[in-house]
């Protein structure tokens, strides 16, 4: 049985967020997407994810201190 890959799409260009979404889902993942580096913290604190594509420049948290806070997790 294969499992579904989980993918966070964090992207503050809601039009591109959402192309790529579709894009994945399409392709057969399951996929959250968020509009900030705050909303991607909660996000990634509630599921675990197999891949996270995230913007660098996103407002409220920036993508490199989401990512720190990934690694430390």
């Amino acid at each position: 049985m294969n499992a579904i890959m989980r993918v966070l799409v964090a992207e503050d260009e809601e039009v591109l967020a959402e192309l790529v979404a579709t894009g994945l889902r399409r392709a057969g993942f399951a996929v959250d997407t968020v509009y900030s580096g705050d909303a991607a913290l909660a996000y990634l604190g509630l599921h675990d994810y197999d891949v996270v594509v995230l913007d660098r420049d996103l407002p409220r948290v920036h993508g490199d201190e989401v990512t720190r806070r990934l690694v430390a997790a």
